[in-house]
């Protein structure tokens, strides 16, 4: 049959039904078929596009962490605390380079960032073994320390320019091999070769905010020390909500549960309070200890329309809402401003002294300074009447403890809680060293360097590592 027949045959067999309902099934299967490819592969290209995102990001975290560290490095002024730091920024530029390998650009361009990052890690790590051994840090190493340091906030920088522009979809990983590769070769190109070898990259410990207080994570102790009073019922309870929020302003109190903390030493009736003149959806949720009727926390669930007074007046209204319910000698420390509300740290204060364990946080919306959200388990488990002796040195003595190079702002008694249920009376020093603001606790009785907790200040609040 010739070609011209063929074709013939063909459309009178398209002409037939069962031929034409053949043709269209097969056209549809082909169809979904290519459409389950396309969205097979856009599934796979989002999960390459997730792992570079996470390696991408825990490589961020860990430059940040060296850049806190060395600068940490650079305030201590014991050997010990020198070594302590140093050894930590050696474990996490060690692990920054296993994360900064996984991203999508060539190891060419990114050969001298990964260098610094080595030569980070093998500097602190030789520093840190001579510092074990005794042997401070020589001018010409604490320089050494300085530009690493240098380096290292300008590789942060932009990191932190490429990290935006990945979240805000200005670049995608598919574009990074070029317009990665100009950032990287910028950063790299500011670093001296000779001074950069190897180091890796993963995740980082993000800063706690310091609106909790430098030391609001410290353990619970077993038996709280500021929950006093006898056991009260859910009557008596209930009575101890009402005086919390005002008897005027309460329409109903409605027992929900009791509760009990992880450790089961804080055992707590829950409740929900409805408010008159307040929509009925508007609620609070509250709970008070067992023991004595204390108020343990409470948030007020209500929409806070805009900022219309400044962190002064906020903290005024909480300082004033505290005193009102019997939180005598609580100071202000730190916040953080979120979606038009402050969230603000008070600690007590007894004889000039701060206290840091008695911590208490009070949430106040910016739109009139109502109270919407309070927490005091810190206060509560560790408050009491201390016995604060004399420091066995002055002031002066412990300032000398600090590294000469930095700028002391200012300074005073604080109390600070371990991570070992204990307390330690210390000398608190706010100063600046390289543009970067440090908190120094110097033991009061020992002279020994406890802490150093570097503050980074942003618009909403104030954070640090």
């Amino acid at each position: 049959m010739s070609i011209r027949g063929k074709l013939l045959d063909f459309k009178q067999r398209l002409q037939d039904r069962k031929m034409y309902s053949i043709v269209i099934v097969v056209i549809a299967a082909v169809a979904m078929w290519g459409i389950y490819q396309y969205k097979h592969a856009a599934h796979l290209r989002q999960e390459l596009d997730n792992q570079y995102n996470r390696a991408f990001y825990d490589m961020v975290g860990y430059v940040q962490n060296v850049d806190t560290l060395l600068i940490k490095a650079l305030i201590a002024s014991t050997t010990e605390g020198i070594a302590a730091n140093l050894q930590e920024a050696w474990r996490q530029a060690n692990l920054a380079q296993t994360n900064l390998g996984q991203l999508p650009v060539s190891q060419e361009v990114l050969a001298n960032t990964s260098k610094f990052l080595t030569q980070v890690g093998d500097f602190a790590y030789a520093l840190n073994r001579q510092n074990i051994a005794g042997k401070p840090l020589t001018d010409e190493q604490y320089k050494t320390l300085e530009k690493l340091h240098g380096f290292a906030v300008s590789l942060n920088k932009s990191l932190n320019e490429l990290q935006n522009q990945l979240a805000t979809g200005r670049l995608r990983w598919n574009e990074l091999a070029n317009k990665g590769t100009k950032l990287f070769s910028k950063t790299s190109a500011e670093m001296p070769k000779e001074q950069f070898e190897n180091i890796d990259k993963t995740f980082q410990e993000y800063p706690t905010l310091i609106y909790d207080g430098p030391f609001s994570d410290h353990m619970v102790t077993t038996e709280p020390k500021g929950i006093t009073g006898e056991e009260v019922n859910i009557e008596q309870a209930k009575q101890s909500v009402i005086k919390f929020f005002g008897a005027d302003k309460v329409k109903s109190v409605d027992y929900v549960e009791e509760h009990s903390d992880n450790t089961n030493t804080i055992k707590t009736y829950s409740y929900r309070v409805t408010f008159k003149n307040a929509p009925e959806d508007q609620t609070a949720n509250i709970e008070v200890t067992r023991k004595g009727g204390h108020v343990i926390w409470m948030l007020y669930n209500r929409p806070v329309q805009g900022e219309n007074i400044d962190m002064n007046k906020a903290k005024e209204a909480g300082k004033k809402f505290l005193e009102s319910r019997g939180y005598k000698n609580m100071v202000d420390t730190y916040y953080l401003k979120e979606d038009n509300t402050a969230i603000i740290n008070y600690a007590y204060k007894q004889d000039d002294v701060i206290i840091y364990p008695d911590l208490i946080k009070v949430k106040v919306a910016l739109d009139d300074g109502e109270i919407i959200g309070f927490e005091s388990k810190g206060y509560l488990s560790s408050h009491r009447k201390r016995e604060i002796p004399e420091p066995k040195i002055s002031m002066e003595e412990a300032r000398s403890k600090i590294n000469p190079k930095a700028k002391i702002l200012s300074s005073g008694l604080a109390i600070i809680p371990t991570e070992y249920k204990t307390e330690i009376f210390t000398y608190e020093f706010k100063g600046k060293l390289n543009n970067s603001d440090f908190l120094v606790y110097i033991n009061a009785e020992t002279g020994k360097e406890e802490n150093i907790l570097i503050i980074i200040d942003t618009p909403n609040g104030v954070l640090t590592m």
